[in-house]
């Protein structure tokens, strides 16, 4: 061995780190100082869709000659999905950034107002891809609001379930896609390996690795499948090791340092501002967690901890999402031993429907049991179920704002019913939309490499921006 790579042998075991570890590092100096940020912030510049080049044209009419403007996308692979960021910059430095979405605009919420409310589901599932479940739940909480009804206690558990699992799956997503753009090429394949056992799970229960339509108004599409407790609870075993892995590959790495410590800094009053929520609010020491503040399908029931850092960069975002996959598994282990039994569906045939699907070799639908009733038993519930499919349930007239935690923060929705079959308005407040807004002060002064490490730390979804 060469003395230089005993040195850097050396130099690993010094940094190593035990899964789970607490330590202090000494904070990286923000890009720039804090009245820069503020005084930025007051600077708004309007950036239509092919108007970038009034921003030089700006600079030069001031006498400045040395800047340029480039777009790092839409079509970028750190742009984590369908993003334009139009960029100034003199040499490395970033003198401005404007965020411009719309490039993959769905319609999703206006389909939503043309299909009855159990069909909306199917619509809401595909905004944010990598955690449907959250949209699924929140939009059916909505429904379950205007009218006036609540989930059995079953279903309710097992939503928690399957959102907990979810939440893993995102934040392992967050992870790999983090660590592939800054270098650690490991980290993105074992990320995604993991993931692939939550989709395994996910798929067992709902039918579809993604997009799975599983919750439903009142209750969810179908129970537990045999045998997949035993699976959730074997990979929770071997889950917290793999997550030791992590922090033992990354936590104390001096690249992963150099890369993310200071990087992206924002204060805790300008996140406010923005109205910035989820890991990234609370990177910043701000513990607002709606599964405590606002607890919602039985969450106050459960014990876990709303990890907080301080740093409020993006290495402090490592480390809450790196807390919360733990978290999330604390609650998944108590769901798993306090499950409650009884029906997974409203006892209400006018509203709890669906009701009688089961996951059969050629995937979701009807259960042979049902089937055989309305077709060889009983014309009635043949009407009923056609009506049902075709038309769906009238909700009472009103106006509600549901929210739930997703992976990147608040996700509401605000849903109007005119007291007919059909939702009159669907509106979602987004978290990756909102917390685009902070992507021009967590740059600005910083140099065009630490954009990439800023953007990856939003963890944004352009399907729930472009909904």
């Amino acid at each position: 061995m060469t003395q230089q790579s005993e040195q850097r042998v050396n130099q690993a075991e010094d940094l190593a780190v035990k899964p789970g570890e607490a330590f202090d590092l000494p904070p990286r100096e923000a890009a720039r100082p804090v009245e820069e940020t503020e005084r930025r912030a007051q600077q708004i510049i309007a950036m239509g869709g092919g108007d970038w080049a009034e921003v030089t044209a700006r600079r030069h009419a001031e006498g400045d000659d040395e800047t340029m403007v480039i777009n790092m996308g839409p079509q970028h692979p750190s742009t984590h999905g369908v993003l334009r960021l139009v960029l100034e910059l003199r040499g490395e430095e970033v003198i401005s950034a404007q965020p411009v979405v719309g490039y993959l605009h769905t319609g999703i919420e206006k389909s939503a107002e043309f299909r009855p409310w159990v069909q909306g589901v199917t619509f809401v599932t595909r905004m944010d891809y990598l955690s449907p479940l959250f949209n699924e739940t929140a939009y059916c909480l909505a429904v379950e609001k205007l009218l006036d009804v609540g989930a059995p206690p079953r279903a309710q558990a097992l939503r928690v379930l399957l959102m907990e699992l979810n939440r893993v799956a995102s934040h392992l997503v967050w992870l790999a896609t983090t660590g592939l753009e800054l270098g650690a090429l490991s980290v993105m394949l074992y990320g995604f390996r993991e993931r692939e056992e939550i989709l395994d799970i996910l798929e067992a229960v709902t039918g579809l690795r993604m997009n799975h339509a599983w919750v439903r108004p009142a209750g969810v599409s179908q129970d537990l499948p045999d045998g997949i407790e035993d699976k959730i609870r074997a990979f929770m075993s071997d889950m917290r090791g793999k997550i030791d892995e992590y922090e033992t590959l990354l936590t104390r790495n001096p690249i992963w340092l150099e890369r993310t410590k200071g990087v992206g800094y924002l204060t805790p009053e300008r996140l406010v501002e923005l109205g910035v929520t989820g890991p990234m609010l609370r990177a910043s020491g701000l513990d607002f967690d709606l599964r405590k503040a606002e607890p919602y399908c039985g969450y106050e029931q459960y014990d876990f901890e709303v990890p907080t850092a301080t740093g409020s960069d993006a290495y402090a975002r490592y480390q809450v999402r790196i807390a919360e996959m733990r978290e999330s598994l604390k609650i998944v282990e108590q769901v798993l031993d306090s499950l409650p039994g009884g029906p997974v569906m409203l006892d209400d045939p006018k509203i709890g429907w669906p009701a009688r699907l089961a996951l059969g070799p050629d995937g979701l639908g009807n259960s042979p049991e049902h089937v055989r009733h309305i077709m060889g038993e009983s014309m009635e519930a043949l009407i009923h179920h056609f009506k049902m499919v075709t038309g769906g349930f009238k909700v009472p007239a009103g106006e509600v704002y549901v929210s739930v935690e997703s992976p990147r923060g608040e996700l509401g929705y605000h849903v109007v019913s005119d007291g007919g079959n059909l939702p009159y308005r669907v509106h979602v407040r987004d978290p990756s939309f909102v917390n685009l807004q902070a992507v021009p002060d967590m740059v600005t002064g910083g140099l065009i490499a630490d954009v990439i490490a800023a953007l990856s730390s939003v963890d944004p979804v352009l399907g729930g921006v472009d909904r």
